[in-house]
C-alpha cells in the first residue's frame, strides 16, 4: 500500500527545500537564494522511528505577477495538499510574518489536514519572541528549527511521526523507477501527465519548466511505477544558469537509479545530436531503454512514413538497435496508453536471468557455426559462459585468448543471444575472461 504522504508547503524562499533535503539526508531539491527555484511537487522517501513515509516538496505559494507559471505553481501545491496526510507550514522568523504567509495559512485552514507550523531560521532558541507573531495564523503553536544547521529537526519529525495515520507492514518496494528524458520542450512532462491521468508535472511552452527530478508514483493493473520527470538536457555550451547546471547533473542520476528510461524525440525535429548523447547516457548505464517519437500528430505523413521514420531513427541511433520505438502523441493521448506495457515488457528483459546449460547449448551452436577468427595460425576458444548478473543482463564467456576476441565477434555472439532469447529494449555485457584449456 502508498506510504503516508508529508507536504512541505509556504512561501519562497523560507527554506523549504533546505528542509527537504535534510530530512531526505541529500542535496536532492535544488536550493539556491533566488524564490520559486523549486517548481514541481518533488517526492523522495523518507523514514524515522521506524515509520516510513514519503515527502514532497512544493513550490512556494505567492503572487508573482511577472511569472508566467505563477497559476501552475500554486496548482501543485495545492494539489501536494490534498494528497497530503500531514502538512509541514514552513515560515521564516528572520522575515516574519509576511501577506503571503496569511494566504497559505487559509488555504491550509480549508484543507483539513493535520498541519504543523515550523518556523524556520530560528538561531536563539531560547527567545520564544521570535515566533509569537506566527500564532495570529491561527494554526498552533509554531515549532522552532534551523533545517541549515539541522537544529530540532527530530522533534519536528517526531511530531510528524505522531501524526501519520496507521498502516499496515509496508511491502519491499517493488515499483519500475521509470526515468522520462529527452531535451528540452520535447514533452516529457505531458507524457507524465497523460500516463497519471491528471496535471502532476507543470507543463509550460517554456523550455526549461521542470528543473527538479521529479518522483510520481502511479499503479495500473497491479503494477506499480515511479515516473521520473527530469529537466531537459541541453548542449553544454548552452547550460549557463547553476540552476540549469545541477538540473542535468540531476537528470543524469535520475538515469543512473532508473530500471527504465523513456528517451523522448521530437517528432517534427527528428534525431538530433543532443538526442544521440542523452540516448548514450541510458546505453552506457545499461539501462533498459524505450524510444518515444512525440508530437507525431504534427508530422505531416502518408501510409509509409513511419517506416521511414523508423528507418532514420534507427541508423541515427545505430548502438540502441535493441529500443523499442512507439510513434505518440501527449497532447491528442494518441498511443500513449502502450507506453506502461512496453515499460513492462522491457524491464522483464531486462532482468532476465538464462540458465547456464540453455545458455552453453547457444554458445556452443554459435561457435561452432561461425568460429572466433584466427590469430597468427593460433585458434581462439570458448569453453563456456555463465550469467553474471541483470540489469543488464551480463555473461561472462571464459576463452584462452581474451583479448584477441574482435568487437565484430562479440556483436555477432549478442545477435546470436538476442535471436535466441529476446533482450527486447535492454543491452547486453559480454565480459572475455581468460582461462586455459586442457
Amino acid at each position: 500500500m502508498p506510504k503516508p504522504l508529508v507536504a512541505i508547503v509556504g512561501r519562497p524562499n523560507v527554506g523549504k527545500s533546505t528542509l527537504f533535503n535534510r530530512i531526505t539526508g541529500g542535496r536532492v531539491a535544488i536550493v539556491e537564494d533566488t524564490p520559486g527555484v523549486t517548481r514541481d511537487r518533488l517526492y523522495r522517501e523518507a523514514e524515522w522511528s521506524g515509520r516510513q513515509f514519503t515527502l514532497v516538496d512544493t513550490g512556494g505559494i505567492a503572487a508573482w505577477p511577472d511569472d508566467p507559471l505563477v497559476a501552475q505553481v500554486r496548482r501543485q501545491a495545492e494539489l501536494a495538499l490534498a494528497d497530503a496526510d500531514v502538512i509541514l507550514f514552513i515560515v521564516d522568523t528572520r522575515a516574519g510574518l509576511t501577506a503571503d504567509d496569511e494566504e497559505v495559512a487559509a488555504l491550509l485552514r480549508r484543507s483539513d489536514r493535520p498541519v504543523i507550523l515550523v518556523a524556520n531560521k530560528v538561531e536563539n532558541f531560547h527567545d520564544p519572541t521570535l515566533t509569537h507573531e506566527f500564532f495570529r495564523l491561527g494554526l498552533g503553536e509554531p515549532l522552532p528549527i534551523s533545517a541549515m544547521h539541522g537544529l530540532n529537526i527530530g522533534d519536528l519529525l517526531d511530531r510528524v511521526i505522531e501524526l501519520l495515520p496507521a498502516t499496515e507492514a509496508e511491502a519491499e518496494e517493488t515499483a519500475l523507477k521509470v526515468a522520462v528524458v529527452g531535451r528540452p520542450n520535447v514533452g516529457k512532462s505531458s507524457i507524465v501527465n497523460r500516463l497519471l491521468g491528471e496535471e502532476r508535472v507543470i507543463v509550460s511552452d517554456l523550455p526549461g519548466t521542470t528543473r527538479d527530478a521529479i518522483d510520481t508514483y502511479i499503479r495500473r493493473e497491479d503494477h506499480d511505477y515511479i515516473l521520473i520527470d527530469t529537466a531537459g538536457m541541453r548542449r553544454k555550451s548552452r547550460v549557463a544558469a547553476p540552476t540549469e547546471h545541477y538540473s542535468v547533473l540531476r537528470a543524469l542520476k535520475a538515469i543512473e537509479r532508473a530500471d527504465v528510461v523513456l528517451i523522448v524525440l521530437d517528432g517534427p525535429e527528428g534525431v538530433t545530436e543532443q538526442d544521440k548523447k542523452i540516448a548514450g547516457y541510458g546505453h552506457e548505464q545499461g539501462k533498459a531503454s524505450i524510444i518515444i517519437v512525440n508530437k507525431w500528430d504534427l508530422v505531416l505523413k502518408d501510409e509509409k512514413t513511419m517506416a521511414g521514420y523508423e528507418e532514420t531513427v534507427r541508423q541515427e541511433l545505430g548502438f540502441m538497435a535493441y529500443a523499442p520505438i512507439l510513434f505518440i502523441s501527449a497532447l491528442t493521448g494518441q498511443r500513449v496508453a502502450r507506453i506502461l506495457p512496453v515499460v513492462d515488457a522491457v524491464g522483464e528483459e531486462s532482468s532476465r536471468r538464462i540458465a547456464t546449460g540453455t545458455l552453453n547449448t547457444i554458445i556452443r551452436e554459435a561457435v561452432a557455426l561461425t568460429p572466433p577468427p584466427a590469430v597468427k595460425g593460433q585458434a581462439v576458444k570458448i569453453y563456456y559462459a555463465t550469467q553474471v548478473r541483470v540489469k543488464p543482463p551480463t555473461f561472462a564467456l571464459f576463452c584462452n585468448r581474451p583479448e584477441e576476441i574482435h568487437f565484430s565477434y562479440q556483436r555477432y555472439l549478442e545477435n546470436q543471444l538476442r535471436q535466441s532469447f529476446g533482450f527486447i529494449g535492454t543491452p547486453l555485457r559480454l565480459l572475455f575472461r581468460s582461462r586455459k584449456g586442457k
